[in-house]
């Protein structure tokens, strides 16, 4: 069954949490953070979403955002398909 759709207006807040798969790390080294608070930054600025509270841990994230006329489901998507790519650029693979 699939979930119910998500409640998104401007000024809606999302708890939005983010895993790394079987609880690896999505965070390998600081410099691998610096660049995702830089894209995340970035995006949030450009699209408005207003970022209540973040934090990063090893294997996880959590994001607490308010909504702007951007969907939020367009914003995570651009922020988590933008950091594997620059993962892999780093790191070869």
């Amino acid at each position: 069954m699939p979930r119910q759709a998500r409640i998104d207006a401007p000024g809606a807040v999302h708890h939005i949490i983010v895993r790394g798969i079987e609880g690896r790390k999505i965070f390998r080294t600081d410099e691998d953070r610096k660049g995702f608070v830089e894209r995340f930054e970035s995006l949030i600025t450009e699209t408005g979403t207003q970022c209540l509270s973040w934090a990063l841990i090893s294997n996880h994230l959590h994001l607490l955002l308010g909504s702007s006329d951007v969907p939020i489901a367009s914003v995570m998507q651009r922020l988590l398909t933008g950091y594997p790519n620059s993962l892999t650029a780093i790191m070869g693979h």
